[in-house]
C-alpha cells in the first residue's frame, strides 16, 4: 500500500477539448470538468488508488501552443507533476485558417519545443504523453476541408516527431476518429468536426488508457 504522504501527480494540459468546462475551484466533484480528462481520472483514480493518484486539468478553452506555453510555470511546473498529457493544436489551424490576426504565423512547432525543452531541462523525472490533434469532414473544416486536412497532417506529424524526440508517449487519435466516423455521422463524434461529443470524449480515454496502459509510466 503506497504511504499516504506520497502521490503521484497527472496533469492534463490543453485547449476547450481538455477544459471540458472544468471547475475553477478546489470541489472535486467538478474539477475535472466532463472531458476525457474525467473518464481517464475516474477510471484510473478507481484502479490505482493505492497509487494515491492526483489529477490537475489545466485545459484552457481558445488556447494555442503558444498559450499554453505562456503559463507553463504556474499552470504545470508549479504543480511538479509526475506524468504530463498534452493535447493541444487545433485553435492554432482554426485561427490560421479563419485568417485571425493571431494566426499570421505558425509558431506549433516552436512553441511546443519550447514546452517541451523546458518541463525537461525543470522536471527531467516527469514523464511526458503526448496527443495527436484530429480534426473530422463536418462543420468549419468541411468548409476547406482539404486544406484543413493538409495542415492537421502536418500538427500531426510534428507532435510524432516530438514524442520520439523527448521520449514521450505518443497517441495517435485521428485514425481512432476516422474509423469511428465510418460507424456513423462525423458529427456524432466531433459535432462541429473539432470538438468532442460525449462519446467522443470517451473515444479519446479508451485511445489514451490503451496506449498509456502499455507503457511503463504508473508502474513506479
Amino acid at each position: 500500500m503506497t504511504s499516504p504522504t506520497s502521490k503521484k501527480v497527472i496533469l492534463f494540459q490543453g485547449d476547450s477539448i481538455t477544459d471540458g468546462n472544468r471547475g475553477r475551484d478546489e470541489d472535486p466533484n467538478h474539477i475535472l470538468g466532463h472531458s476525457y480528462a474525467y473518464i481517464i481520472g475516474g477510471k484510473l483514480g478507481n484502479e490505482r488508488a493505492e497509487q494515491n493518484l492526483v489529477f490537475y486539468n489545466r485545459g484552457i478553452s481558445g488556447d494555442r501552443i503558444s498559450d499554453l506555453y505562456a503559463r507553463w510555470n504556474e499552470d504545470a511546473i508549479y504543480l511538479q507533476p509526475n506524468i504530463i498529457s498534452i493535447l493541444i493544436g487545433v485553435n492554432d489551424l482554426w485561427r490560421t485558417m479563419k485568417g485571425e490576426p493571431s494566426g499570421v504565423t505558425d509558431r506549433f512547432e516552436r512553441a511546443y519545443r519550447h514546452v517541451l525543452e523546458e518541463t525537461g531541462e525543470v522536471l527531467p523525472q516527469t514523464k511526458l504523453v503526448l496527443c495527436e490533434p484530429f480534426i473530422l469532414n463536418t462543420g468549419a473544416p468541411a468548409e476547406q476541408w482539404e486544406e484543413w486536412e493538409a495542415k492537421i497532417t502536418h500538427y500531426q506529424s510534428v507532435v510524432k516527431q516530438l514524442a520520439e524526440e523527448f521520449n514521450a508517449v505518443f497517441v495517435p487519435l485521428q485514425e481512432a476518429f476516422d474509423a469511428a466516423a465510418r460507424r456513423t455521422d462525423a458529427s456524432y463524434w466531433l459535432w462541429d468536426g473539432v470538438h468532442p461529443t460525449a462519446a467522443g470524449h470517451d473515444l479519446i480515454a479508451g485511445e489514451w488508457l490503451k496506449i498509456v496502459g502499455k507503457s511503463d509510466l504508473f508502474n513506479d
